[in-house]
């Protein structure tokens, strides 16, 4: 059985027409169902209540209407919340809330595992475990864009009053976005679906550890209203100290990554995400700040320094508050768009991946006992 979670309004018209429906028909009942899973949130084919039984049965007969269930949350006194998946084949994926001011957004995993081997990553030690279905990755945003509508618990703004959904997406969760490029873009085509949950192309964003060959995929692939933001894990200066940290730099340098944001296809007023990890000691100076500022001229950017947020595993020391601030003034002085990210949820282990690997760990502590 297929989950129809994971397929667009083309595909299920698709379906239809294969099945046998008229054309007509089938564009008319694809955005039906469509808008039953997508707006109003239905996990059982005979809930939709104006399609005809026979379609509805013959819709049970091929799919199902997968829901992901969460199996472990956690609320940090920022206001952040974490989420653990369980997925059919007992795998785990994690997925995070991050209420502001005026905001929710949402990250999103697109892996089980990384193959990235970024150093600083918690979920880098984890390995690659497998790619995450289109269904999997649209589910994360379905579940709780329900779960928020149906009340079952409420996110609050940084001033206090209750966010009503979702609006922002990040593709920044477990995993490489871009090492599952089809599945992430087909999630994409669905979550932007003026018939489904609706989001702006400017409020989702996927962001990379710098596979080339597939930014420039996607740029041709997503276009027009189906084009997202792209966020680039930069969080180095020169190539040696990348590559020393993000081993993905060895096959694709800094000077190969930057041409391809270049070419990248940015739209009017919407500028590339650079994120900057700051590494107390080792990526920090105002050295490296300068040369961020020449590798990013001419490229429409904005720079997220992020003060790490280290992890029990973790080789690297948060940087000083001085380097965080001065890192950020320098780029500041010189014109560039920066702010500083604080990590959000610390609290509850809400970097990517300590949610996961501490559920593990006391389940095999428990299994002990």
């Amino acid at each position: 059985m297929k989950s129809i979670t994971g397929y667009r309004i083309s595909d299920i018209e698709e379906f239809l027409i294969s099945a046998g429906t008229p054309e007509k028909k089938a564009r008319y009942h694809s955005r039906q169902i469509f808008k039953w899973i997508h707006q109003r949130f239905v996990t059982d084919f005979d809930q939709m209540t104006d399609l005809a039984k026979d379609l509805r049965v013959k819709l049970k007969e091929v799919f199902t209407i997968e829901k992901l269930p969460r199996s472990f949350e956690q609320l940090s006194t920022d206001g952040t919340r974490k989420f653990l998946f369980k997925l059919q084949d007992g795998k785990t994926i994690e997925s995070v809330l991050i209420p502001t001011d005026d905001r929710l957004t949402i990250c999103i995993s697109s892996q089980v595992g990384c193959a990235m081997g970024c150093k600083f990553c918690n979920t880098a030690s984890m390995g690659l475990q497998r790619n995450l279905e289109v269904y999997e990755i649209v589910g994360q945003v379905l579940e709780l864009s329900r779960a928020i509508e149906e009340k079952e618990f409420e996110v609050k703004s940084e001033d206090g009053p209750v966010l009503p959904r979702i609006s922002n997406i990040v593709f920044m969760g477990m995993g490489e976005p871009l090492h599952n490029p089809e599945n992430v873009s087909r999630a994409i085509e669905i979550l932007l679906s003026q018939d489904g949950l609706n989001f702006s192309k400017r409020k989702v964003t996927v962001s990379t550890s710098g596979l080339v060959p597939a930014i420039r995929k996607m740029n041709e692939r997503l276009t027009g209203e189906f084009k997202p933001n792209l966020a680039i894990s930069l969080n180095a200066s020169y190539d040696a100290q990348r590559e020393a940290v993000m081993p993905v730099n060895k096959a694709f340098d800094i000077e190969a990554l930057l041409d391809a944001c270049r070419d990248w296809d940015v739209g009017p007023h919407r500028r590339i995400t650079f994120e900057y990890v700051l590494l107390g000691g080792l990526n920090d100076t105002k050295d490296d700040a300068e040369r961020v500022v020449r590798l990013l001229k001419n490229i429409p950017s904005k720079v997220n320094v992020i003060p790490y947020n280290p992890h029990p595993a973790s080789e690297f020391a948060r940087p000083t508050d001085k380097a965080v601030e001065e890192f950020h003034q320098h780029l500041a002085d010189r014109g560039m768009s920066a702010m500083i990210r604080y990590s959000r949820g610390r609290d509850i282990l809400a970097a990517c991946g300590q949610l996961k690997s501490r559920v593990e760990e006391l389940a095999s502590a428990e299994a002990l006992v």
